[in-house]
């Protein structure tokens, strides 16, 4: 696991890699968010991830979090935290609790429990199995529209995008054509975000029009196996 200034120099490389990506599709880099995926990463590594310039962090799952997050509280500029795994509706109470934005809200009945449980209004996005992986949560891409028009209605919630997590390929061209497919939908319906792209594919994610990549491996080096 990466420390100091090792996490400094992987956020500048990662940073210098949306650029290039940006320079090679016509976008600024300001159009892109750096979301710092932390699962299983030390409060001490975040802090210095806060320290090198990241101001957004991801966490895949709830019972991490609470210990993370409450750890963290006094850090400032104070971090925005995304949820990004899959969500459980017993855990929504607490998500809502913790969490800035919901990027994997999977199923209406999730929309409906978040919404009961949340005391404030809630930026989520939708998640979408563009491959139709078994494996994946998700929403498929014929059902989105429906999902919107119903999870629209919710008090409470607003739906600020997609997301989705790409097949794990060798090459990451192999997965533009997922890329670029959740962008002609997101374009269809009028929303405002793609969530997409991680360590392998984030430059062809943002080639293909991302807004928000989620970085863990490249950020903070490999992750524990055991």
């Amino acid at each position: 696991m990466a420390v100091g200034t090792e996490i400094r120099a992987n956020v500048d490389a990662v940073r210098q890699r949306i650029e290039q990506a940006c320079n090679r599709s016509g976008r600024s880099p300001a159009e892109i968010t750096l979301v710092a995926v932390t699962k299983t990463v030390a409060p001490p590594a975040v802090a210095m991830a806060l320290a090198a310039g990241i101001s957004h962090f991801g966490e895949n799952r709830v019972q991490e979090a609470v210990t993370k997050i409450e750890q963290l509280a006094a850090l400032t500029p104070h971090p925005t935290w995304h949820m990004v795994g899959h969500l459980q509706t017993n855990k929504a109470k607490k998500t809502v609790e913790i969490f800035d934005l919901i990027q994997s809200v999977d199923s209406i009945k999730l929309a409906e429990v978040l919404s009961q449980r949340t005391p404030k209004t809630l930026p989520i996005l939708l998640e979408v199995n563009i491959a139709g992986e078994a494996s994946k949560s998700g929403f498929s891409i014929h059902d989105v529209a429906p999902a919107l028009a119903a999870i629209s209605s919710l008090p409470r919630l607003a739906i600020k995008g997609l997301m989705t997590i790409a097949p794990l390929v060798d090459d990451p061209e192999e997965v533009r054509p997922v890329f670029h497919k959740l962008r002609s939908l997101r374009d269809s319906l009028g929303l405002e975000h793609l969530s997409m792209g991680m360590t392998d594919d984030f430059e062809v994610a943002i080639e293909e029009g991302a807004t928000m990549v989620r970085i863990g491996r490249a950020i903070f080096g490999e992750r524990p196996t055991a």
